[in-house]
């Protein structure tokens, strides 16, 4: 009998967290399927005195090479259901009370024993953010300007705002500079606040992370410019007090709407950039 040579495995490790190695983080991934609905289990680094584990399942190579991954990224209907199954598999994590890492989409590893390695090397650095993210969540400020500008009645204009003698181009005009002037103070008030905001934001917080606002269809229906995209690091026994203090602050401002969102797993601070080694 011809023995058959090995054929290379059809299928990737993809990491969804790095969490400590307990009894409690191995029950908590038992039951948990992930993308394309295989099993979650924990891969444990050769080391046996590390503290470390991966959080991985495995899913078609075929699908996370560099150009199908690149075209996968450009499908909403992929992404939408490659997200919900990501997030999905690490708040069951968060919610068993484990310490959670959580990484990246599409991070994935030829192997598991490439993912051991990975553990092994890398792990101060994760266990350095795993100690800082402990007993910690992620809650989402979105600022959205919305001032209440009514244009100039015609009439009203015409009647009393008009200086005498003006023609009907250069009153155009002047109608125009004067909406211009209250749009520009009505913005400057919400961009005032919205700056207010952000520093209450802050000292209710441990950290944060400012992302690009959103525009278009990612901004949601609500009427109104997303000015402020922030993510902030906040104690999980002070989730209340942040989401309060936010709102508060913001209460009464015309022209200013307030989303404060989560808890999450700390996405934002996941992954910061290593220190470099000493020369």
């Amino acid at each position: 009998m011809t023995d058959l040579p090995d054929l290379p495995d059809p299928n990737v490790v993809y990491v969804y967290a790095v969490l400590r190695r307990t009894p409690e983080a191995a029950a908590a991934v038992s039951d948990l399927r992930g993308v394309a609905g295989d099993p979650i289990h924990l891969v444990e680094p050769a080391d046996p005195t590390s503290r470390l584990a991966f959080a991985v399942g495995h899913v078609p190579a075929a699908d996370y090479d560099e150009a199908p991954l690149k075209a996968h990224l450009d499908d909403l209907d992929w992404m939408e259901s490659t997200v919900r199954s990501h997030h999905a598999v690490v708040a069951a994590l968060v919610a068993s009370g484990a310490a959670v890492l959580p990484l990246r989409l599409a991070t994935v590893y030829p192997d598991e024993d490439r993912a051991r390695q990975a553990l092994d090397t890398r792990r101060a650095y994760f266990l350095s953010l795993l100690d800082r993210l402990t007993g910690h969540v992620e809650l989402g400020v979105r600022i959205y300007a919305t001032p209440d500008i009514t244009p100039p009645d015609p009439d009203t204009d015409a009647g009393q705002e008009t200086p005498t003698g003006l023609g009907a181009g250069r009153a155009y005009l002047s109608i125009r500079r004067r909406r211009q002037r209250r749009n520009d103070e009505a913005w400057r008030t919400v961009a005032q606040a919205a700056a207010h905001l952000t520093r209450t934001a802050g000292t209710l917080s441990v950290d944060r992370v400012a992302h690009t606002p959103q525009r278009g269809s990612l901004a949601g229906p609500a009427p109104g410019t997303n000015v402020g995209n922030d993510a902030y690091l906040v104690r999980a026994d002070r989730v209340d007090a942040f989401r309060t203090g936010v709102l508060a602050a913001a209460e009464g401002i015309p022209g200013l709407r307030v989303e404060v969102t989560g808890p999450w797993a700390p996405y934002s601070f996941a992954l910061q950039p290593e220190p470099e080694p000493a020369a």
